[in-house]
C-alpha cells in the first residue's frame, strides 16, 4: 500500500517536470522575457499567486478523487 503511494508520488513529480520543461523548450526567447518580468513582482503578489495556485491544484485533486 505504501509503496504504491510513494510510486503514484514519482510519476506526480515526473508530470511536473515535464509539464515544466514544455515553455522553455518550445518558446526559449518567451520563457526568458516572462522569467526577468517574474524577477520583477513582489513577494506579496508571488505569495498571493502560489497560495491560489495551490488552492486551484487541492480543488482539482478534491473533485478528481
Amino acid at each position: 500500500m505504501q509503496a504504491d503511494l510513494w510510486r503514484e508520488l514519482a510519476i506526480a513529480v515526473c508530470l511536473v517536470f515535464i509539464i515544466e520543461g514544455v515553455m522553455p523548450f518550445l518558446y526559449p526567447a518567451r520563457w526568458r522575457r516572462l522569467v526577468a518580468r517574474l524577477a520583477t513582482v513582489d513577494d506579496r503578489t508571488m505569495r498571493m499567486t502560489g497560495l491560489i495556485s495551490m488552492l486551484i491544484g487541492l480543488g482539482l485533486l478534491y473533485i478528481i478523487n
